[in-house]
């Protein structure tokens, strides 16, 4: 890949999209992860306003470091990049309060992780209301159309997806080309949305890596016959993955009434 052309390709999408929007520029999550650092350091360099936010919620404080890390080098990088802090975490305990209780954990830390998720959606698109900003995107290709790693109407909650249908491992390459603070390019991926240490490969069974060749070889229609050990297991990961999650990949189903019900 040609990380340059891609970096100027991006920028340039973006830009246009921003003009023909009318919009004033773009507001972005930063979690201290590769994908929201990529994504942010993209929107600054159209030159529209970029916000960048921090919403913290009980977060790892290595977490929370990279991500300020990353925040102040953009602002010392880019004058048109200003920052947010809007802690959620008193805000997630009080929603807790009000919820019933519930005796399955396993369905509860799930339920209670997707609600940190579209807690920071909400907020993102309070402050783009506030200064005509769109919400940008930082799945990426694995995630937003592999595994479908990433909460509904919450980090999916986007206006763009700048880095969509780049794989992992391209976007990686871009950070590299893009100068990304190397603790943010060396840290495990992360969604953080626990309040624990686990890694996106602790819940998806698999790196990275090992879905980017999954998902080559379901497009290249392989099955799991061709495949014995360590890739049938990710084999079998990916396309159990992405079967159950295509409700996130696909428009939201509509029930149509046809003229002779009506």
């Amino acid at each position: 890949m040609n990380a340059e052309k891609v970096s100027e390709h991006i920028v340039n999408w973006l830009k246009n999209y921003a003009i023909d929007a009318k919009v004033n520029g773009f507001v972005i999550g930063i979690s201290g992860g590769i994908d929201s650092a990529v994504t942010s350091v993209l929107c600054a360099k159209t030159g529209f306003k970029t916000v960048c936010v921090e919403m913290p919620i009980h977060q790892a404080e290595s977490q929370v470091n990279r991500a300020l890390e990353h925040i102040n080098h953009l602002k010392d990088t880019f004058s048109n990049v200003s920052s947010v802090k809007i802690d959620l975490t008193s805000t997630f305990e009080d929603f807790k309060k009000q919820t019933p209780s519930i005796e399955n954990s396993s369905t509860l830390d799930l339920a209670l992780a997707n609600t940190r998720a579209r807690l920071r959606m909400t907020s993102l698109y309070y402050l783009a209301g506030l200064d005509g900003l769109l919400v940008a995107g930082t799945g990426n290709k694995v995630e937003d159309f592999g595994v479908g790693f990433y909460t509904k109407y919450g980090d999916g909650g986007v206006d763009v997806s700048p880095i969509a249908d780049l794989l992992k491992s391209e976007v990686y390459e871009l950070a590299t080309c893009l100068r990304i603070t190397k603790s943010i390019q060396n840290a495990q991926p992360t969604d953080g949305l626990f309040g624990d240490s686990r890694t996106d490969e602790d819940q998806i069974g698999a790196s990275y890596d090992e879905l980017e060749w999954a998902m080559h070889m379901l497009e290249n229609g392989k099955f799991t016959l061709d495949f014995t050990g360590r890739k049938l297991e990710v084999f079998k990961i990916y396309t159990r993955l992405n079967t159950i999650n295509q409700h996130k990949m696909l428009p939201v189903p509509i029930c149509k009434i046809s003229d002779d019900l009506k």
